[in-house]
C-alpha cells in the first residue's frame, strides 16, 4: 500500500512538467511569432532541363496546378524568416533526401518550426520550406487544394519529383487530405503528422463557430472523407502522438488507423501539443522517420522525453 501514493502522483507530476513546458513554449512562441509573418526571399536556382516551369520570376505566387481552385482569397504565403538569420538558399548540390515542407497549425504561422527546420536542414543539406496558409481559411479543402500548388512549385523549382511533409495539428489535417483526396500521393513520399486530430477531437466547444474548427470535429464531412477507402495510395504516413496533448480530446485521435494506408504511429511521452515541433526529442524522431522505407517505416514507435 505503501507504494499507492508514489503511483497515483506520476501522472500528475508528468502533467505539471508538461504544463510548465507548454507555458515556457507559448511565451518563446509569442515572441518569434511576428517573425513568422514576413514573407521568406528565397534564392533560386534554374530547374534541371526537363522540369516543369516555375511561377514568374520574383513572385511567390505558385503556378495554378490542374484541377486547383480559382480566385480563392486565402492564397498561403511560402516563407519563413527568423529575426535577422539570412534567408535560406537551395543547396548547390543534389541532397539524397527530398524537399521537407513544413505546415503549421490552426491560428499559427511558419515561425513555430524555426527549430525543427535548422534540425531538417542539417540532414544532408535538405531543402526544406514553410508554408502559411491564411488565418481567415475556412475550409480543409480549399487549404489542401492550395498546398498541392505549393508542392508543384516546390518540385518545378527544385528539380525534385517528390517532397516529404510535415504538419503539426490542423496542418497535419490538411497534408493528408491532399495526399487522401486530391492525388498528392503522387507528389508526397512521406507525410509526417504532430499532434493532429485524425478522427476528429472535441477539444474547446465554443471554438465551434469557427468552421475549420467545425471541420476538426468527429463525425464531420472532411473527417468522414478522410476515412473513405484509399487504394494505392503511395504515401507512407508517420503519426507522432503524445499521451498528455490537452488538445487531442480523446487522446487517440492523433492515431492514425486506416486500412489502405501505410502508417507508423510513434508515441511521444512527456510532453503537450505545442511541444511537439520544438522538442529536440521529437525532431530526432521526425529525422529517422523520414529515412525509414518498408516494412520499418510501418512498425509502431516511442519516444520519450519524461
Amino acid at each position: 500500500m505503501g507504494l499507492l501514493p508514489p503511483l497515483r502522483m506520476r501522472l500528475p507530476v508528468a502533467l505539471l512538467r508538461a504544463t510548465v513546458l507548454e507555458l515556457a513554449v507559448l511565451a518563446a512562441h509569442m515572441i518569434v511569432y511576428p517573425s513568422g509573418l514576413i514573407p521568406e526571399r528565397r534564392a533560386s536556382r534554374p530547374a534541371p532541363a526537363g522540369a516543369a516551369p516555375p511561377g514568374s520570376p520574383g513572385s511567390l505566387e505558385p503556378p495554378e496546378s490542374p484541377g486547383a481552385a480559382h480566385g480563392h482569397p486565402d492564397t498561403p504565403d511560402p516563407a519563413e524568416t527568423h529575426g535577422s538569420a539570412a534567408p535560406p538558399s537551395l543547396p548547390a548540390r543534389s541532397p539524397r533526401h527530398p524537399p521537407a515542407v513544413l505546415l503549421h497549425g490552426f491560428v499559427d504561422n511558419r515561425s513555430v518550426f524555426v527549430l525543427l527546420r535548422r534540425s531538417l536542414a542539417r540532414q544532408d543539406g535538405r531543402p526544406v520550406e514553410s508554408l502559411n496558409y491564411s488565418p481567415l481559411t475556412c475550409d480543409i479543402r480549399a487549404a489542401a487544394e492550395l498546398l498541392g500548388r505549393h508542392v508543384e512549385e516546390i518540385c518545378a523549382r527544385t528539380g525534385r519529383p517528390r517532397v516529404d511533409i510535415v504538419g503539426h495539428s490542423l496542418g497535419g489535417l490538411i497534408a493528408r487530405y491532399y495526399v487522401q483526396r486530391l492525388g498528392g500521393d503522387g507528389r508526397v513520399r512521406t507525410l509526417v503528422t504532430l499532434g493532429t486530430p485524425h478522427t476528429g477531437t472535441r477539444f474547446a466547444p465554443l471554438a465551434s463557430a469557427h468552421p475549420i474548427v467545425r471541420q476538426m470535429r468527429p463525425g464531420s464531412a472532411v473527417i468522414e472523407e478522410l476515412g473513405l477507402p484509399a487504394p494505392g495510395c503511395r504515401t507512407r504516413f508517420v503519426s507522432f502522438w503524445s499521451d498528455l496533448d490537452q488538445i487531442m480530446v480523446p487522446l487517440e485521435t492523433a492515431r492514425l488507423e486506416h486500412p489502405d494506408l501505410m502508417v507508423r504511429n510513434v508515441r511521444v511521452s512527456g510532453i503537450g501539443h505545442l511541444a511537439l515541433p520544438v522538442h529536440p526529442a521529437v525532431a530526432a524522431g521526425i529525422r529517422e522517420a523520414l529515412e525509414m522505407s518498408g516494412a520499418e517505416a510501418e512498425s509502431p514507435g516511442a519516444v520519450s522525453v519524461a
